[in-house]
């Protein structure tokens, strides 16, 4: 069909193309042409043959019929030709048409929906006028409502603030008052119509008014907000005591209004403060006078037994005046524990190093223990693991103390076997590095109590006996907090019914210089000796021991007596006992140097280990020594101030003291070693402005750590804590940050107890720790 139709349209095509006329006669001739074919074909299929009559006949007759045929067939075609050609024109209008009626139809349908969206927004605008309507009205209601609200909190804060028993007041940017509460008209006599519109200046009394008028013009100066305390009087007459608060306050446009003013009454809070004060002052006194009253007795005990050991007796009665000794010494020990301590809550004690003979110092402590432990049918052995033939510059006194605690402990808690200390020292360029290591065979110690006995007051219990709970408790307290400040530390191994041992360190510079005057002091000629003191038992052991040395004495027992009998030019050396009974040592010292030109020197002796020889030598004396008197504190006192080298050292020893105390209290409290290499590294100024950061920000941490000491938060006391050993140990702040690490460490033993002593320690301390940082920086 498909070809057929190609030639059917290639029929009509060509019709188009050449016209009727010239198609007709084309085709006509090719209809003759195959009538001549094909009637030659079959005459020649029929007869054989063809004949010229049968070619002309069949021209002949194509010529007469094909041309009408062919000329009606191609005016038929070309009519349908035009028919079809009509028809697809309409076909392309009506295509045309339907067109354009789609494209009307989405108008229409455009137009609907514009309008139906323009019916919405209509119908939504009304809708939302109507609830505009609706809101305005609610706003107003609300409005109204809140006004009403407003009111009513402004009559209840105004109630609040006028049930307050604190002062809340105002005053304006001219210090004229506009406003109070009625704790403040109580206070003024006025009510508060009254009051507005008055200066302090016609409210208070002038001093006081004074006092206000001062603090309101900081507020305004400074435009920051201060707090003081202030006594304020009441019209009745009655005075409290006031800690007030003031604050600068500004409109919504930040335009300075005034100050607003609030007053607590703390009266209470004084005269609790001033009866610890108070109660702090008569515990000093109370140990001063023990210190004066129990010494003297106890030195007299000492005294008098030393000496008649060195006098002839039987061995039954020198066994009894041995444990006499002892049973005294240790009783000086405990009360120089019980000393320490109130020095350690006072923050007043003090290392005074001088050169000590470590040897010499040895022996001595060997001696004594030996008697100890023989009392008690134990043995004592020293161990020297390396020679100890140097001179050191420590707090010997301080040192000894500390031995003697961890030695009588020993001996305490050792039932049978004995004690034995070992020695050793390392020399490297001028600092000695001590070890002492303190071993018993005694009960031992809990493994979980061995850090616990290093907190002041605890006592160790044990199961098996009740041995470790003899003691105060504060002996090895006291014993590490001296080793600490003397730049050292004591450690413990211990294993319960195996013994103890404790190991004490310490560094320590040397003191090459004084080894020529370590001997013994072997004097020249006897001297004459004054010597002012109201204990006849203390007379006693006085005289017998520098009567011994071949010296005379010549005493006073009352401080008038003194004046009298006191001429300057008779006696070489004057020992001064400062409490008497009608004056102290001190008036007699000063009276002495007001009313003599020359004078020998004057030499304090005292029980009172409360005071630091820096407050004796203010008080006109040369020199110091404790009392019971011993032959090496006498001979090195008397050789020190003799007539051969009294002057060079009397120079020499405020130097040498000056700054061995200041290196000292360097290596105490701070890190040199982290702040040498900070300082190499960065500088000097990186450091300086660290300091200042610290001092900025150690008043907001402690602020924070007052608030959670008051609250008994134990996680806010540690984090704050934490921070501040953090920043102390940014800067070298040794001593603050050791505090500040106990402080945040909860599970310390007696932690707390003891967290009140660390906080007034870092609050109280670490200014002047940076005061010294500071002066270390500007030395170096």
């Amino acid at each position: 069909m498909k070809p057929l139709k190609n030639l059917a349209q290639y029929y009509v095509d060509l019709l188009v193309k050449l016209g009727i006329l010239r198609f007709s006669i084309l085709l006509a001739l090719a209809l003759v042409a195959l009538a001549v074919v094909v009637q030659v074909a079959i005459t020649l299929v029929l007869n054989g043959f063809v004949d010229d009559l049968d070619i002309i006949r069949s021209v002949f007759f194509g010529l007469i019929i094909t041309p009408w045929a062919v000329y009606f067939l191609s005016v038929v075609v070309d009519q349908l030709e035009e028919s079809r050609q009509r028809l697809s024109k309409l076909v392309a209008k009506l295509k045309d048409m339907r067109s354009r009626d789609q494209e009307l139809n989405y108008q229409l349908q455009q137009n609907i929906a514009k309008l139906n969206q323009e019916i919405e927004e209509r119908i939504k605008a009304e809708e939302a006028r109507e609830e505009a309507m609706v809101d305005l009205e609610n706003e107003v209601y609300q409005r109204e409502k809140t006004q009403l609200e407003l009111a009513e909190r402004t009559a209840l804060l105004r109630s609040f603030i006028d049930a307050s028993p604190d002062l809340i007041y105002y005053r304006n940017a001219d210090g004229i008052f506009s406003g109070c509460n009625r704790a403040m008209e109580e206070l003024t006599g006025k009510v508060e119509q009254e009051l507005v519109g008055l200066t302090p200046w016609e409210v208070y009394s002038k001093e006081v008014a004074r006092q206000i008028v001062h603090t309101d013009e900081q507020v305004f100066s400074q435009n920051r907000a201060i707090t003081y305390e202030q006594w304020l009087e009441y019209p009745d007459g009655r005075k409290s005591y006031f800690e007030l608060r003031k604050v600068p306050f500004y409109s919504k446009e930040g335009r300075h209004l005034g100050l607003v003013g609030f007053g607590r009454d703390i009266t209470e809070r004084k005269h609790h403060e001033e009866s610890l004060e108070k109660a702090s002052r008569d515990k000093t006194t109370f140990i001063s006078t023990i210190s004066h009253e129990l010494r003297t007795p106890l030195n007299g005990i000492v005294g008098l037994s030393r000496m008649l050991l060195d006098s002839p007796m039987n061995p039954e009665q020198r066994k009894y005046l041995q444990t006499i000794n002892v049973s005294a010494v240790t009783l000086g020990n405990i009360f120089n524990d019980i000393i320490d301590m109130d020095k350690f809550d006072q923050r007043k004690l003090a290392l005074f190093p001088e050169p000590l003979n470590f040897e010499e110092f040895i022996v001595e402590i060997e001696s004594l223990s030996a008697l100890m432990a023989e009392q008690k049918g134990l043995r004592f052995d020293l161990e020297r693991l390396t020679q100890l033939q140097f001179v050191v510059n420590v707090d010997g006194t301080r040192l000894r103390q500390v031995l003697w605690n961890l030695i009588s402990n020993a001996i305490k808690f050792t039932k049978e076997g004995g004690v034995v200390m070992t020695i050793e020292a390392e020399i490297e360029a001028s600092m000695a590095s001590i070890v002492i290591e303190v071993e018993d065979t005694g009960i031992g110690i809990p493994e979980a109590e061995l850090e616990n006995i290093f907190a002041m007051y605890y006592q160790v219990k044990s199961e098996k006996n009740n041995l470790h709970a003899m003691g105060t408790g504060i002996g090895l307290a006291v014993s590490r907090q001296l080793m600490n400040l003397m730049n050292g530390d004591i450690s413990v191994i211990s294993e319960e019914g195996y013994g103890s041992t404790f190991r004490v360190t310490l560094q320590a510079p040397l003191a090459e210089d004084a080894l020529q005057n370590t001997a013994l002091p072997q004097m020249q000629k006897p001297l004459s000796i004054f010597m002012v003191e109201d204990i006849q038992l203390n007379v006693t052991v006085a005289r017998s021991l520098l009567e011994s040395l071949g010296h005379t004495l010549t005493v006073a027992m009352t401080g008038e007596e003194a004046k009298n009998l006191f001429r300057p030019e008779t006696y070489d050396l004057v020992f001064l006992d400062i409490q008497l009974p009608d004056m102290t040592g001190f008036d007699v010292a000063k009276y002495f140097r007001e009313t003599y030109a020359e004078l020998p020197p004057l030499i304090a002796l005292t029980a009172n280990v409360q005071k630091s020889k820096q407050t004796y030598y203010s008080g006109g004396m040369d020199e110091v020594i404790s009392e019971p008197l011993s032959v090496m504190a006498v001979q090195n006192v008397i050789a020190r101030f003799s007539d051969e080298n009294e002057n060079a050292l009397r120079e020499q020893k405020p130097i040498i003291q000056v700054e061995d105390d200041r290196q000292m209290k360097y290596a105490r409290l701070l890190d040199l070693d982290m702040l040498t290499s900070y300082v190499d590294i960065v500088g000097e100024q990186p450091v300086i402005d660290s300091i200042e950061m610290f001092a900025q920000m150690m008043p907001e941490y402690l602020e924070i750590l007052d608030s959670n000491m008051v609250a008994k938060d134990q996680a806010g006391i540690t984090s704050e804590a934490h921070k501040i050993k953090g920043a102390a140990g940014a800067i070298g702040l040794r001593r603050i940050q050791s505090v500040a690490q106990m402080a945040q460490s909860p599970d310390e033993p007696a932690w707390w107890e003891n967290i009140g002593d660390w906080v007034d320690e870092i609050k109280t301390e670490y200014q002047h720790d940076l005061e010294v940082l500071r002066q270390w920086l500007s030395e170096r």
